[in-house]
């Protein structure tokens, strides 16, 4: 009967050693469940004063501008990096 060792083991299985994320676990789980159902009823109870503000009237201008900084990396993000022949 042969024994393997610990060596042995990870290289023949490497997904055996790693852990997994904390977010795939039951307790990343259960707080991305809560966190979604936190967010729900806050938002619910307080939805008069997010819909009567005035922040509402500028987020989409802000969305925008955050999608273009984030999504295009700012400035010369367009290719043009500002050499013109």
């Amino acid at each position: 009967m042969q024994h393997k060792t610990d060596r042995e083991t990870q290289t023949a299985n490497p997904q055996a050693t790693q852990t997994p994320s904390f977010w795939k676990s039951l307790a990343g789980i259960y707080l991305i469940v809560a966190l979604v159902l936190a967010g729900l009823l806050l938002g619910y109870e307080h939805r008069v004063h997010i819909f009567a503000s005035n922040w509402i009237l500028w987020l989409p201008l802000l969305i925008c501008v955050g999608m273009h900084f984030f999504m295009h990396g700012g400035h010369g993000g367009h290719g043009s990096g500002g050499k013109k022949s």
